[in-house]
């Protein structure tokens, strides 16, 4: 047991550790963005980010999985919010756990072996594509600086790792971009400009919506649609991530993880989330291996969030 627990948790510490911190990082602007995305309030992504991080690193089947709030659930969850508001997205929340726990019992990730290698290059090949076209914007509006401050970050990655690998070559670039902007005083977008960051941690409680039959045949139809969402990115996420590492994961308990990560945050304020390609790449380029690294995530957005809040407003988009 204790060999086990080694294993999954505490045989990669230092590099989970600072993996789990650019991950962190990363997850900000994200977070923000699905929120405003999804049209609530960008509280709602972050509260749902670091919720989900930090349980589905003890309920998840896939070790170094980032999972949190994502673009894919904000947009099904848009119309729900705009016609019904936001108390009726986290009653949806709290149902698509359920419809995924439901999932994983009869076992819906078996189908997983049958889904063909070329629907995984696509599938992955497509995010990169859209992942890629959604930075564009923060790099041009900003003029010459921005760009300049993006070139400057890539070299960083590319670079850095070819000196030395004992810090992630992510963090080194965005420590570095956001120290020449803070001390040259280089006016470029930031995180802060985004969205206010939380003061508060989230409290526990009741969706404030009718328990009627009218509510379940409003929110069903988008839980469930979460929740088929979601397991499939969760899944083929996961299957990515296999191949990259040549580790095995749970999927059964993948599944029942998610549906009870959602459930959680939909009780504690956030949106439905599963899990991100991009940040999961992130966290295996940077080292990260075992279920420390997704708990660190989500502990370090959490501290990032709440007690750096200012610090985190000055991190520039384009290094980001």
């Amino acid at each position: 047991m204790l060999s086990r627990v080694r294993t999954t948790w505490f045989s990669n510490p230092r590099a989970d550790l600072l993996s789990g911190l650019v991950v962190a990082l990363a997850l900000i602007p994200e977070a923000l963005s699905f929120s405003i995305i999804a049209g609530v309030d960008p509280k709602v992504g972050l509260y749902a980010s670091f919720t989900i991080a930090i349980i589905i690193a003890f309920s998840g089947g896939r070790p170094g999985m980032i999972s949190a709030a994502t673009g894919a659930m904000a947009l099904v969850l848009v119309p729900l919010v705009r016609d019904h508001g936001v108390e009726y997205l986290f009653a949806a929340t709290i149902l698509t756990g359920a419809f995924q726990i439901l999932f994983g019992l009869v076992g819906v990730h078996k189908l997983m072996r049958f889904v063909p290698r070329t629907v995984m290059v696509g599938f992955v090949n497509a995010l990169a594509i859209l992942l890629f076209t959604a930075q564009i914007p923060h790099i041009t509006k900003g003029g010459w600086p921005v760009i300049a401050l993006a070139l400057l970050g890539l070299g960083i990655i590319y670079l850095l790792p070819k000196l030395t690998k004992a810090i992630p070559a992510p963090l080194v670039a965005i420590v570095v971009i956001t120290s020449l902007t803070v001390f040259l005083h280089i006016a470029v977008p930031t995180v802060g400009g985004m969205g206010e960051l939380p003061t508060a941690l989230p409290g526990f409680g009741l969706p404030m919506v009718p328990f009627t039959l009218e509510t379940l045949t409003i929110v069903a139809p988008f839980a469930l649609t979460l929740a088929v969402v979601g397991l499939i990115e969760s899944l083929l996420t996961a299957q990515l991530l296999d191949d990259l590492t040549d580790t095995p994961s749970k999927k059964g308990t993948e599944v029942r993880g998610q549906g009870i990560a959602n459930i959680a945050t939909g009780f504690l304020g956030g949106m439905a989330g599963c899990a991100m390609i991009g940040q999961s790449i992130i966290n295996i380029k940077s080292g990260g291996r075992t279920r420390l690294s997704t708990l660190a995530a989500g502990v370090f957005l959490l501290i990032l969030v709440f007690t750096l809040g200012p610090v985190v407003s000055l991190i520039p988009m384009a290094a980001l």
